[in-house]
């Protein structure tokens, strides 16, 4: 199951860049279905998949957890 945590990360990132779910999907090669039921906490997401939005959106794995609320963790 995935965390409510990521699904509201993925969804305050993509509006945040005025990005709609089949832009973000053409981007990491996901299909916009899969990343919806991902933002609505239907569907779990792959460890790839995962990667491949933190890297598009330039933030940490562990801001998209929860883990921190700092995004750019990973640039320290």
């Amino acid at each position: 199951m995935i965390s409510k945590v990521f699904s509201a990360r993925l969804r305050q990132l993509r509006k945040a860049n005025n990005l709609t779910l089949e832009q973000v999907g053409q981007a990491i090669g996901m299909r916009k279905s899969s990343l919806s039921d991902i933002e609505n906490c239907k569907q779990p997401i792959s460890f790839d998949a995962a990667i491949r939005l933190a890297d598009f959106f330039d933030v940490s794995i562990d801001f998209l957890l929860g883990r921190t609320d700092n995004p750019k963790s990973h640039k320290l």
